[in-house]
């Protein structure tokens, strides 16, 4: 039961997410704000999602898990509120503070500390390779579906009614699930990380790199440089997201073959040389045939990457963990948007693309390097 309940928020979660990924550029657009203002709301989003992950973190510390993850679920609302009724620029600009904007992904934001902990203790450590990837696939389903729903004819505002309405609905889950889900034993909202410090350094550079890509800067990107309307994206994203959720259980099985690092890194590389072609394409069906292409590979070490941070840490530390590598990727991510969002508004349309592929190849690259014979505690 309390797994299907921390399945079923990420979806309906990952669903919200899913349209707001293709519609938030348009809709900013649509409100007035030119592109280098709506870089500066998705970056704002990304490092507020970042940062919400450690005050989610120190609060379950202090009033439990459930109540945390509740209290996340009415901060998606506020977000979603902001969005669908603001008309000022300041207040639209502003909307992503509360950490839930959905602009990238549902890796980052208050809920996945707590989540992902709350699943690493709820199955066997042999097991837990495919439970991430089955987590992670239940959140690409949904964001497929939420981004083929961006094509109904409805105005964004209504879009972001319903945005508000998933966070209420997530906000309410938490309370259904058992008491067995809070911390067993001494909470621990922080330990000393020493052994993820090199590994939030990688995360942050690639992050930083994917703060370029991020979903909604690619959405606004074929927008601005080929025209693609909501009719066009939303059908793309939805394949998109469709390919990545089958990549996610396609991780989960590839990690216990060969291992989490070594998933993480061979999947991870091909997909951002293929980043990099993006810019030639020389027409809308040429650049999405390459999005496809890299985006079947790209989301692979999400899963893995989960498990393995978890799992080089003693379970007492394990949210704080999670919420300070997300605080580190976040905060890096943050600025990608801010930088392509000038760069689009100025026709320098490869920028964004070459910058990312870039820099998420010498993080491969590192974490290669510097982790390949460090497995995780149930690889052993």
């Amino acid at each position: 039961m309390d797994r299907a309940l921390l399945f079923s928020a990420r979806g309906l979660r990952a669903f919200g997410f899913g349209f707001s990924a293709v519609l938030i550029g348009i809709h900013l657009e649509h409100r007035g704000l030119p592109g280098g203002l709506i870089g500066l709301t998705l970056g704002i989003g990304l490092a507020s999602a970042s940062l919400s992950g450690l005050g989610s973190a120190w609060l379950a510390h202090r009033i439990g898990r459930r109540r945390t993850l509740a209290l996340s679920g009415v901060l998606m609302a506020v977000s979603g509120l902001d969005l669908a009724l603001a008309t000022s620029p300041a207040l639209l600009v502003l909307s992503g503070l509360t950490g839930m904007l959905g602009a990238a992904s549902v890796d980052l934001g208050p809920f996945a500390s707590i989540e992902q902990t709350m699943l690493a203790e709820a199955v066997p450590a042999s097991a837990r390779n495919l439970a991430f990837g089955r987590y992670s696939l239940t959140a690409g389903l949904l964001n497929a579906a939420g981004a083929a729903a961006a094509t109904i004819a409805f105005p964004t505002a209504a879009f972001f009614l319903l945005y508000a309405a998933i966070g209420v609905a997530t906000a309410l889950a938490p309370l259904f699930m058992s008491r067995r889900l809070e911390a067993a034993g001494p909470a621990v909202a922080f330990g000393a990380f020493r052994p993820l410090a090199y590994l939030a350094a990688l995360f942050a550079l690639d992050s930083l790199g994917g703060g370029f890509v991020a979903n909604a800067v690619i959405a606004y990107w074929l927008h601005a440089r080929f025209g693609a309307g909501a009719v066009f994206l939303g059908p793309a994203f939805a394949g998109i997201a469709l390919l990545q959720a089958v990549s996610y259980e396609v991780s989960g099985r590839l990690a216990n073959r060969f291992g989490l690092v070594n998933t993480m890194v061979f999947t991870h590389l091909p997909s951002n040389l293929l980043l990099l072609m993006v810019p030639f394409s020389p027409n809308l069906s040429v650049a999405v045939a390459v999005l496809f292409a890299r985006f079947a590979l790209s989301q692979m070490d999400v899963p893995a990457r989960q498990a393995y941070v978890l799992s080089i840490v003693p379970p007492a530390e394990r949210a704080g963990a999670v919420a300070m590598t997300g605080a580190v990727r976040g905060v890096a991510q943050s600025f990608g948007p801010v930088l392509s969002g000038l760069a689009i508004g100025a026709a320098a349309f490869g920028l964004p693309f070459f910058a990312g592929g870039g820099l998420k190849i010498v993080y491969d690259l590192a974490l290669f390097r510097g982790f390949r014979r460090r497995p995780a505690e149930h690889e052993r």
